[in-house]
């Protein structure tokens, strides 16, 4: 398959929020359990990882590679609504969206009642929502819109760090994220194989359907996050590893390049945190993300309408 070109400066993915809090307190004790999470064993073997067909190849990619793997746990959906409200209830804690006070938001989502916003740079469906956060996922007085059987979104690396200490998890490495995604399906592109979705006929996932970011066709049946079991699982009964919302790993995002566009785009990703499987806005023809190798970076502390994570357990 060739190479699509495709830009990485302007994308769907996570903008950065660089803020300057300093880091919530992340000396939970293991408080909540997950008992009531339904997880899998992922067996230990030789993880296929990255691609030797790179599509974003400044996003790093490639090369195809296998690593020795560990078995691990990992919780067969993204942390609901339901699940982050009882880490809420259970422990006081804040997220950085309500500490800062504002998220991030996509525009077509802003409810006209938030009034004017503030526009991103360069990726102008982004807004600057004032009161944005995981319970109020659109803006102020929209706690209706936090379903229970969504993903948790508005959530930051540090925000799903102590969330995963309290259930005594951790975030996925890459590797391990790549290794279940595949399932043991060798070197595929998708959680399910090889199939490209389209807009039309063959919806797999919760990606976007038409021309982005103005017009989504919603073929899928979802306009914004769908709920975590939607769609079929991959082999391992593990579901939306692809598309939905994107999933923060435990890894910095480092990508090795001795192109000079690239070594300066980098410069100003010092300190970010690595995130895979695409989201509920990316497409083919923009933000071609949702496949296993891709990969998408931002700043730890950055939270947005399409960011949310799941915990894994050392065994």
């Amino acid at each position: 398959m060739p190479t699509v070109k495709r830009e990485t400066k302007k994308t769907c993915c996570t903008p950065a929020r660089g803020g300057s809090l300093g880091h919530p307190q992340l000396d939970f004790k293991a408080g909540g359990s997950h008992g009531s999470t339904e997880t899998v064993v992922v067996p230990a073997g030789s993880a296929i990882v990255g691609t030797g067909a790179p599509q974003i190849p400044d996003d790093g990619e490639g090369p195809l590679r296998r690593v020795a793997v560990k078995s691990f746990r990992i919780a067969v959906t993204a942390v609901t609504n339901t699940e982050f409200r009882a880490f809420v209830e259970n422990t006081g804690y804040i997220t950085e969206a309500e500490r800062f006070g504002w998220s991030f938001v996509f525009w077509s989502q802003v409810p006209h009642s938030v009034g004017p916003t503030q526009a991103v740079s360069e990726v102008e469906w982004w807004r600057r929502v004032d009161g944005a956060c995981w319970f109020a996922p659109n803006g102020p007085n929209t706690e209706d819109d936090c379903l229970p059987d969504h993903p948790a979104v508005h959530i930051s690396w540090h925000d799903a760090r102590a969330y995963a200490a309290w259930v005594g998890g951790r975030l996925p490495t890459e590797v391990e994220w790549e290794h279940a995604a595949r399932a043991g399906q060798g070197d595929v592109r998708f959680p399910w194989g090889d199939d490209e979705p389209n807009d039309t006929t063959f919806t797999p996932c919760n990606i976007w359907q038409g021309d982005f970011p103005k017009v989504n066709s919603a073929t899928d049946g979802y306009v914004t996050t769908a709920p975590v079991r939607s769609f079929e699982p991959n082999p391992w009964g593990l579901y939306n590893l692809a598309g939905n919302v994107w999933e923060w790993t435990a890894d910095p995002y480092r990508v090795k390049s001795l192109k000079r566009s690239v070594k300066a785009r980098l410069a100003g990703m010092k300190g970010y945190k690595l995130s895979k499987g695409g989201s509920f806005l990316c497409h083919r023809s923009y933000c071609y993300r949702y496949r296993i190798a891709a990969r998408s970076g931002s700043s730890p502390d950055s939270s947005t309408t399409h960011h949310g994570f799941r915990v894994v357990w050392s065994v």
